[in-house]
C-alpha cells in the first residue's frame, strides 16, 4: 500500500464522518445541518482525486 491510497482512504473516512455529522444534524438540529456540507464536499472531491 502506498502513501498516497493511504492519504485518501483517510479522505473518504472523513467523507463518511461528514455523512454521519450531516445526518446527526438533520436529526436534532436541522437548521445547522448546512455546518457540515463544507467538510464534506471538500473530502468527496480529495477521495475522487479532483483536486
Amino acid at each position: 500500500m502506498t502513501s498516497s491510497s493511504d492519504s485518501v482512504r483517510i479522505y473518504w473516512v472523513y467523507t463518511l464522518l461528514s455523512v454521519v455529522g450531516i445526518v446527526l444534524f438533520l436529526m436534532f438540529k436541522p437548521e445547522w445541518f448546512w455546518v457540515m456540507l463544507p467538510p464534506f464536499c471538500t473530502y468527496f472531491v480529495k477521495g475522487m482525486r479532483w483536486m
